[in-house]
């Protein structure tokens, strides 16, 4: 038998390793296809960039604008946080995003207020959303923040729903008798604002802190255009060197606004403002002073500083351009709140409130006076610019409002809810016929007589910006729950 030489018997031998091959080459070649096919088959997701050729170009231009507004608003948390570390005695910020930050107490920082029906102690660090506080406190600037009767007339339900939650004691939760909620309400409801934007220049608004007795402000505070005090802080004397003497508005609670008469004494001309309701006691008193009284209206904050204090900041943002605040600080190691003129007092709140205020400065909102500055310099270099603010609240307003789907146009009447319309010469001044011949006599009614052409030339040239049209706020702090009043004369 003839054996098979090498040469031929190498070839059969190499066939079942050389079709092995083929048959992996082919596999990957078929599995490389169903992955390219896999990310361009119709059916699956594919990503999207800014440049791919099919993508809208509506929704282009969108992502745009929110990459612009983005960047905008990150460079100005930067902005924010490096005034916090300058101005902040100790505070520090950390970004979260481009909205939202942190504002921490240093490790150390005595925590002794006591929240019993939560049953915590005052937290050392408060998240707050920027965007959302610049818009809300810019607002302001254009707003009125007193009680009127064109808001009663032109918010819906303005006096059967609203009108008996200024009321107290009234008795029922809705105004059916219309006529009785007026007879309450007119001793101190002007028919129009009795205060305009940008009405003063400049404004002290002035707390109640002991902080005050450290440093003698007194003069620096009576060098405002206007002054805000609370409650019933007293003007004197024996505090002149500390907090003035100057007397223009006082915003009160409703517990003080009983005891209005003595604090009122020595300024028939100081504007009493009451923070919430008014009831028969406290209209009595009013029909015997000679003092301009008005109701409060603005928003309701839920969280960053609240009381007294806030809503003087809030009245005045009002009616200034420049808004300064002394007595409302505490120092970094406090042990309980005090007042300048009476002992200490429980209550209070002082870390958040001093966090919330030192972030308002760090937006431009107010300024903070407070002896544990030693250099008193007036040098505001490390506060973001009011154009930097101007370009921060803009681009806020547009990636909120594209947020909820609306229209990005910025402007004071863009968060308008309810419009309505009031003739010029609409409505009494503020009064009743049963008042006391002291009030009768008096000049309590100044500011609701006061002629435009009398206001500074910024008030008139916002007036006129404006179109004359009066903004409010409706309940809670929404951004766009605004009741705009205009002001045409009727045809007939």
């Amino acid at each position: 038998m003839t054996r098979a030489s090498p040469s031929t018997q190498q070839p059969s031998a190499r066939r079942p390793t050389v079709v092995l091959l083929l048959w992996l080459a082919l596999a990957f070649c078929l599995a490389v296809l169903f992955i390219q096919s896999s990310f361009t088959s119709p059916s699956a997701p594919r990503a999207r960039t800014l440049d791919s050729p099919d993508q809208p170009s509506a929704e282009a231009s969108r992502l745009d604008l929110d990459s612009d507004q983005v960047r905008e608003l990150s460079g100005f948390q930067s902005r924010v946080q490096q005034c916090v570390a300058s101005r902040g005695l100790g505070l520090t910020a950390d970004i979260v995003d481009h909205c939202k930050l942190v504002l921490k107490f240093p490790e150390g920082t005595n925590s002794t207020w006591y929240n019993a029906q939560f049953k915590f102690f005052e937290k050392l660090k408060y998240e707050y959303d920027v965007c959302e506080t610049i818009l809300l406190w810019e607002q302001y600037r254009n707003m009125t923040t007193v009680l009127t009767r064109e808001y009663l007339d032109v918010r819906p339900d303005g006096w059967l729903d609203y009108a008996p939650k200024r009321i107290a004691q009234l008795g029922a939760k809705k105004c059916y008798n219309r006529t009785l909620c007026e007879e309450l309400l007119s001793i101190l409801l002007p028919a129009r604002p009795p205060f305009h934007p940008h009405q003063f220049a400049t404004c002290a608004v002035v707390g109640n802190s002991g902080d005050l007795l450290k440093t003698e402000f007194g003069q620096e505070i009576d060098a405002h255009d206007a002054v805000f005090r609370d409650n019933e802080a007293p003007v004197n004397k024996k505090y002149a060197k500390y907090v003035g003497l100057k007397r223009d508005f006082r915003l009160v609670v409703r517990g003080a606004a009983r005891n209005m008469a003595p604090i009122l004494k020595g300024s028939s001309d100081e504007a009493l403002i009451i923070k919430s309701l008014t009831h028969k006691e406290i209209n009595a008193v009013i029909k015997e002073l000679p003092n301009p009284v008005y109701l409060f209206q603005g928003i309701v904050l839920r969280r960053g500083a609240k009381g007294t204090g806030m809503k003087s900041v809030e009245l005045a943002l009002s009616m200034c351009d420049i808004v300064d605040i002394y007595g409302f600080t505490v120092d970094p190691g406090y042990t309980e709140w005090t007042r300048y003129f009476s002992a200490p007092r429980k209550g209070h709140n002082p870390l958040q409130g001093r966090a919330y205020y030192q972030l308002l400065e760090c937006l431009g909102i107010i300024r903070i006076h407070s002896p544990m500055r030693a250099q008193r310099v007036e040098d505001w270099s490390d506060v973001p610019s009011r154009d930097e603010i101007r370009r921060a609240h803009a681009a806020a307003f547009r990636l909120k409002r594209r947020e909820t789907g609306q229209a990005d146009e910025p402007g004071p009447f863009s968060n308008c809810k309810v419009w309505g319309t009031v003739d010029p010469d609409y409505g009494p001044v503020s009064g009743t016929s049963d008042m006391s011949e002291t009030r009768r006599n008096s000049n309590y009614s100044k500011w609701e007589l006061l002629p435009l052409e009398s206001l500074r030339s910024e008030a008139q040239e916002h007036h006129a910006q404006m179109g004359g049209v009066s903004l409010y706020k409706m309940d809670g702090n929404k951004l766009d729950d605004l009741v705009c009043v205009r002001h045409n004369r009727s045809s007939g």
